[in-house]
Parts: C-alpha cells; structure tokens; sequence
C-alpha cells in the first residue's frame, strides 16, 4: 500500500540549527513535488540570535532555488536570554558554514515582524494554513496576543518541543524550545484544543547516520547543496558525540523533522491525546512539559503528544524525499 500524501499550506516557524535546516530541507523537497505550498517562512529568536537564524533561512532558501518566499523577523523574546544553542549548532547555526553558502537576498530591516505575517496570513486563508514551529514559540505567542483567537485561525498546529517521560536537554527536565521561553510556550497551548506535539519522548530515536547523508546527497554529489549538507551533517555528528546525545552512534538527532512525518507519514508515530501544561516557576523545573496520566477523565486536553516512533518506516520515506531536492538543485 502506498501512502497518500496531502496537499498543504505550510508557515514554517523555525531558528536554523543543525536540525531545522534537515527539516527545512525535507519540507523544501515536498514543496518541489508539488505536495505543498510554502506560505512563508517566520524566523526565531532561539538557537542562535535572530539576525542569524533571518539569514539562514534566507540563504537555505536562497541555497534550494526558493527566494521568492518570504521571511519572517523573529519577535524579541521579552524575558533576559540566559543561553542559547551555539555550542551545538555553531554560532552561525549552521555549523559555522553560512560562509560557503549564496548570500542572503531577504533583508532584515524590511521584512515584516514573524507575529505580523503569521496574523496576516491566517487572516487572509482561515483554516487553511498549518503552522510547523520547530523553534522556540515566542512568535506563535506574540501573534496570540496582538490579535487574540489568531491561532485558531490556522488548519493545524504542529509542534516540536517538551519533554514528558524522558530527561530534558537543556535542563534535566526541559527541552530546549518550550524552556526558551516558557511564558510563550504556554500561551500557545492554551490558544486551542487540539495542537499536536513531538517531544524529546519520540525524537530521541531519530538518528540521522553519516551514511543517510551519503544517501540523499550521491545523486548529484558535486553540487553545493551537497557539500553544505555533508560538512553540516559533520559538524552535528561532532557535537551529538560530544555530548554523547546519540549513544555513541556516528549521527545527529533530527528531532524537528519529526513535524513533517506526523504531518505526512501519520502511520509512523503512536499519539496520545493530552492536557499539557508548562512548569513556568520553578526554580529546578522551569520549562517541564506535564501531562497526567492518572486512571481519571480528561476533560481538558489541548494537545495530542507523540510518545512512539516506527524509526525504520519514518527514515524510508524521509530519505527518499530528501534525494529528490538534491537531483534538482542547480546549485
């Protein structure tokens, strides 16, 4: 049996680390076979400041032969950022590579606000627009409170982020993009009932193996694209081994990527229907993603959480729609 893909209308939310950019490339490849539409792209204050993770998306862009789609400017978070993502992702974010890729074309001091176009785009197409944020959520939440409803305005919203029977990564209970910024992050799953979420719980088991890399780039192995994907995926494998996230498996996790199987490859993952709340307080648990799993009704739940992950079946279809990009790009 094959699998029937959807046609959708994506915003992308995202803060270009290592594992947004293999999302974001995914995402790309699906917009090339014509299965979506890539409404806009909304930058984030997160794994590196804004003015990098603008560009990156820009140059990402720019790199698969999208300019034309538009670019958010990330919305300052409000509170004092203690620490980023550098020491993972490079201080570029992508591994410190932004360098051999096409310059930006999108520039920040024109672009609009990531709240502003995330609430001029669900207003213009209601209900027909999904959001994939793969960042921290201060953009979902400023658009939330500037224009009060304007998530539920959007098809779906699909998030990675939290963390609920398994350690954090940021802390020993959080999970870096709900801990970011944590006020934002409630705000957003108290905005609608139905948000679905891909915690650290499932992408923990998305390993992402130098020979995947090989993979979806040998088709056209000269070609920019090529070069930039196996130096960054080196890089990443580097820091994972480093801070030994991946059980001493030469591999970086792709943990947003995981969005974009729910979003394409439902039958990949096992989902559990929830009340989420985020520990916003705590001085030890600031940033805890809590459901409750006590024998009692739910009658509040606002999310449904991934808590299994068919890996096998989820990197099959990742990996072959990751080579179609590669045997077009021009670059």
């Amino acid at each position: 049996m094959t699998t029937q893909l959807t046609h959708h209308k994506i915003i992308l939310d995202t803060d270009p680390g290592g594992d947004d950019i293999y999302a974001f490339l995914w995402l790309l490849s699906l917009v090339k076979q014509g299965l979506v539409e890539l409404v806009a792209v909304t930058s984030a204050d997160g794994n590196v400041p804004v003015k990098c993770t603008f560009s990156s998306a820009s140059q990402i862009l720019n790199l698969a032969g999208f300019p034309q789609i538009k670019v958010g400017r990330g919305v300052p978070p409000k509170r004092e950022i203690i620490e980023d993502a550098t020491h993972i992702h490079g201080l570029d974010g992508m591994g410190n590579l932004s360098h051999t890729l096409p310059a930006a074309t999108h520039t920040i001091e024109d672009a609009p606000y990531s709240d502003e176009l995330i609430i001029n785009e669900l207003n213009a197409a209601p209900g027909e627009i999904t959001i994939v944020a793969i960042a921290p959520l201060t953009n979902l939440a400023a658009a939330e409170t500037k224009s009060p409803g304007i998530l539920k305005k959007a098809k779906e919203i699909v998030i990675m982020g939290g963390a609920f029977f398994c350690a954090g990564n940021v802390t020993p209970h959080a999970e870096f993009n709900i801990w970011f910024n944590v006020e934002a992050a409630q705000t957003v799953f108290n905005s609608r009932d139905d948000i679905v979420v891909l915690p650290l719980d499932v992408t923990r088991h998305l390993i992402f193996t130098r020979d995947m890399t090989v993979a979806v780039t040998q088709a056209n192995p000269n070609s920019k694209l090529s070069q930039f994907l196996r130096d960054l995926c080196e890089f990443m494998i580097g820091t994972a081994l480093g801070y030994r996230e991946t059980a001493g498996i030469p591999g970086l996790l792709v943990h947003d990527a995981a969005t974009l199987g729910y979003l394409f490859y439902p039958e990949t993952l096992m989902l559990k229907r929830a009340k989420i709340q985020v520990e916003t307080k705590g001085q030890w648990t600031l940033g805890q993603t809590l459901i409750d799993s006590r024998p009692a009704p739910k009658t509040a739940a606002n999310a449904w959480v991934a808590l299994q992950v068919d890996e096998d079946k989820f990197f099959t279809s990742f990996i072959e729609d990751l080579k179609y990009i590669f045997i077009s790009a021009k670059l």
